[in-house]
């Protein structure tokens, strides 16, 4: 799990700079009529946030919670988070799920994250939908209340089918194992082979299991030891434990 979360963390930050960017490139005519009307160009953004402009007031929010050209300030990013999801802002949305999720920059309310979440991911949005099948699967409440394997199903279904490697991974792993649905292994395989395609290390690693087990699949020992190796050279601990078991 910790693994997974430092995953998607890296991925939202990574996705927060290419935003920022590609704000800042769409803004550059109405940055230069701003300068030539007398605002400097590093007040611009908050101008607009502050005009009510709901994509303005998402940059900000990435901005303050990534320390992107600001000080870090969750409670910032909250703030202008909330104001651009109030508008419907779908990314926002997703984002503020996020903050309340895990607690950041307000006190840590689940069901709340999940409420946002869900605004985001009925919208299309695959990161909330991502999301969503993880807080299903493994239970956002406590002591795992929450829990909803056909829901989890539901939403890494639709990110699935959005091209999402890893609810691609998770979904064959719910075939797999038989989670909220009658198990499945050729479908297991489909979605993990569908992950593995995309590059995802552990969609690669299950893949490898199914050669070796014979599951979905007919049996391949030898091609399941060249997975291993591979997500091994790649860098991954996993695979290189497997690999060793298999010599």
């Amino acid at each position: 799990d910790i693994q997974l979360a430092q995953a998607e963390a890296d991925i939202q930050l990574a996705q927060a700079e290419a935003d920022i960017q590609l704000a800042q490139a769409e803004a550059g005519i109405e940055l230069a009529t701003s300068i030539n009307s007398g605002i400097k160009p590093e007040n611009l953004l908050e101008t607009r946030a502050k005009r009510g402009d709901a994509n303005a007031q998402y940059i900000l929010g990435l901005e303050y919670f990534g320390g992107f050209g600001r000080v870090k300030d969750y409670r910032k990013a909250l703030e202008w988070y909330q104001k651009s999801a109030n508008q419907g802002h779908i990314k926002a949305q997703h984002e503020l799920g996020g903050m309340y999720y895990y607690g950041n920059g307000t006190t840590k309310n689940a069901k709340k994250g999940v409420e946002w979440w869900e605004k985001a991911a009925n919208q299309g949005n695959v990161d909330a939908q991502y999301n969503l099948g993880i807080a299903y699967q493994k239970g956002y409440g406590n002591y795992g209340s929450g829990k909803d394997y056909k829901k989890a199903i539901t939403w890494y279904q639709k990110a699935a089918n959005q091209g999402d490697a890893g609810a691609q991974n998770n979904l064959g792993y719910m075939y797999s194992m038989g989670l909220g649905i009658r198990q499945n292994h050729k479908k297991a395989f489909e979605w993990y082979q569908k992950s593995s395609n995309q590059g995802n290390i552990d969609g690669r690693n299950n893949v490898g299991r199914m050669y070796l087990k014979g599951n979905g699949v007919r049996q391949n020992k030898a091609k399941a030891k060249e997975i291993f190796g591979k997500t091994c050279d790649d860098g991954n601990q996993v695979g290189c434990d497997n690999y060793r078991l298999l010599n």
